[in-house]
């Protein structure tokens, strides 16, 4: 289990500035974390305007707060951005993103490849390439909550957690991106035995415990948990808590789980964090 503390992560040279310092960008995971992805958030607070053309990645980006206004360069499609949608952009994909200042935008990105962390944009919008870029989707696309649900892609867990899943194996990104309500109260064990996933607490707070050394950490916002084949753990949740969740391999969202709390085997399982 490795665990990335809001509080410890500029200590760690996981906090940058990018873009010229339009953003602040928190590193949770980056390629050395042995996964088929990355795992950032940025923030800004100004105005601005932005052109990306992601050559070499694809990028799927979750809008926690703020709103902005998303232009396919490539096709002329335009979309609003508001807290609780999804827009992923690949290689055939410039774009724009435009945005107001004081909306407090902030977004959650997944790359895969996945990046070192270090990298700068390019005088396109592009970061260098950093491994193989996995088919994706023909073109950028836009989820909301209400597409996913409308897509039958909400799923709950008796009273314990409801989830929504934006991403499965049918996107070809090599991951899956799930948003979930856990139940203020609820406790569980579980064990992902052939899939490592990575938790990035959104709101609320909860502790996680790792049943082999009884350790337990209490996490809120901003914080990560990362947990693989070897990591028994148990989660308890002490207010409501809402959690972006991606799995690698990826999950359908439909699977049903064994006496451990396992999902079955969706394929290879990466190397994760060297111990």
């Amino acid at each position: 289990m490795r665990v990335r503390r809001q509080s410890e992560l500029a200590a760690q040279g996981r906090i940058a500035s990018i873009a010229g310092g339009a953003f602040t960008a928190t590193r949770w995971l980056t390629q050395p974390d042995g996964l088929d992805f990355s795992l950032s958030g940025a923030r800004t607070q100004a105005a601005g305007q932005f052109d990306l053309w992601y050559k070499h990645h694809w990028e799927v980006n979750f809008v926690r707060s703020g709103s902005a206004t998303l232009e396919d360069l490539t096709r002329g499609h335009t979309w609003p951005l508001a807290p609780g949608t999804l827009y992923c952009v690949g290689p055939s994909d410039r774009h724009r993103l435009t945005y107001s200042e004081g909306s407090d935008l902030q977004i959650v990105s997944v790359f895969d490849p996945p990046i070192v962390g270090d990298e700068t944009h390019d005088a396109d919008g592009a970061y260098p390439r950093s491994g193989d870029t996995p088919k994706g989707r023909d073109a950028m696309f836009v989820r909301t909550a209400e597409d996913v649900r409308a897509a039958g892609m909400e799923a709950a867990v008796g009273d314990m957690e409801t989830s929504l899943s934006y991403l499965t194996p049918a996107d070809g990104l090599g991951f899956s991106l799930h948003v979930s309500q856990l139940n203020s109260g609820i406790e569980s064990n579980v064990w992902f035995k052939y899939h490592w996933k990575a938790n990035l607490i959104l709101e609320g707070e909860c502790e996680v415990t790792d049943l082999a050394s009884n350790t337990v950490y209490r996490l809120g916002a901003d914080d990560l948990y990362l947990v693989g084949p070897e990591d028994r753990h148990q989660i308890r949740a002490r207010t409501d808590v809402h959690i972006l969740s991606v799995f690698d391999p990826p999950l359908a969202g439909d699977e049903p789980r064994d006496a451990d709390g396992s999902f079955p085997s969706t394929g290879p399982i990466p190397a994760g964090p060297a111990s």
